[in-house]
């Protein structure tokens, strides 16, 4: 699929219809980067379906804390808990797991919407591009490490928890570097100083979500049928958001003015969210592996679905595997327990 200028343009302008509502009794809510923008306005949708738990995963424990207040303040809903994460850091995921292990209990719905967006190299303490990491390797490894829970979740209470992971629609809009497509080591030349470019960094968001896109659907297609968990990618839109905080110029002035004609708020983007997390409810399988956007299953970038894409999402499974295994020797077990060797898309 091709999305033009002009495709975008009727997308936002669009009319989006009401947040969906369903009854999150007994049930458990995690949603990561909560306490701002989108992650905020969707964990406000879900506290007035009465859910059990509702985990604020933030990095920040005075901004995660203020959200919980607020969230408290605006809804009514108690009994919100703020557990810390930072996703430029893999030791903060290992402890972030390691406590759902001993604390957690069951797990229905995980989001997945932490990220940023930033048009030069700096590196995390465990020496990858920020961006890269935060967008996809330590939002790739959380999913893991909690894949048992969510499983054991639909074994034990007869569901099909949901784990969606926010994307982007600037997926579109990137084309593979062929030097990328075949290379083993995608990923570790994304991730090096090398390769970030003050050319290639202007385009590190948009292949950041691409790559979220391969991973929705590379998981997807190693869960056996038989499994009842479903993994989406959403795309929220273009909305108000402090992801373009960093921006400043000329592009600050052009997304400013762009935002003013065409941006949706933080809470109507978050309807898209709380849908690929809540609908279809009698037929969630119609949701596995999907990407979403405008309240529907649409299809992904003709990059995706080419031989060189198709190639890369393969490519970069084993190598994130490879990556993350390393970092916790739990991602090994949990591929090899969880997930099928034989690809069924």
């Amino acid at each position: 699929m091709r999305f033009s200028l002009w495709s975008f343009i009727v997308d936002q302008r669009s009319r989006q219809p009401p947040v969906l509502k369903v009854d999150l009794t007994g049930k458990t809510v995690v949603v990561v980067g909560a306490n701002t923008g989108l992650g905020f306005e969707a964990t406000k949708h879900f506290a007035t379906m009465n859910p059990k738990r509702l985990i604020l995963a933030c990095r920040s424990q005075s901004k995660g804390q203020a959200a919980v207040d607020k969230l408290k303040a605006e809804t009514g809903y108690a009994k919100a808990e703020l557990w810390i994460v930072d996703l430029a850091e893999f030791e903060s995921v290992k402890q972030f797991a390691d406590k759902f292990e001993r604390d957690g209990g069951r797990l229905d719905i995980l989001v997945e919407n932490a990220a940023v967006a930033l048009f030069e190299y700096a590196a995390t303490k465990d020496n990858w591009e920020t961006s890269l990491q935060v967008n996809h390797l330590s939002t790739s490894l959380l999913a893991f490490l909690l894949l048992p829970a969510m499983i054991k979740t639909a074994q034990q209470h007869s569901t099909s928890p949901r784990l969606v992971v926010v994307s982007s629609d600037t997926h579109y809009w990137v084309k593979m570097d062929k030097n990328l497509s075949e290379n083993p080591d995608v990923l570790k030349t994304l991730g090096s100083a090398e390769y970030c470019t003050e050319k290639n960094m202007k385009e590190r968001y948009q292949v950041s979500k691409l790559f979220t896109v391969f991973f929705v659907r590379a998981l997807n297609a190693r869960i056996p049928s038989s499994t009842p968990l479903i993994v989406t990618a959403v795309n929220p839109g273009y909305c108000y958001s402090e992801l373009r905080r960093v921006l400043s110029g000329f592009r600050a002035v052009m997304d400013w003015l762009m935002e003013k004609a065409l941006a949706f708020t933080s809470e109507v983007g978050s309807r898209r969210i709380v849908w690929a997390a809540l609908s279809h409810q009698n037929q969630p399988d119609k949701l596995r592996g999907e990407y979403v956007s405008s309240f529907d299953i649409q299809e992904v970038s003709d990059v995706v679905l080419s031989p060189e894409g198709i190639k890369a999402q393969d490519r970069s499974w084993d190598e994130l595997v490879d990556i993350l295994g390393k970092v916790d020797p739990r991602v090994n077990t949990i591929v090899d327990q969880y997930l099928s060797r034989d690809i069924s898309v």
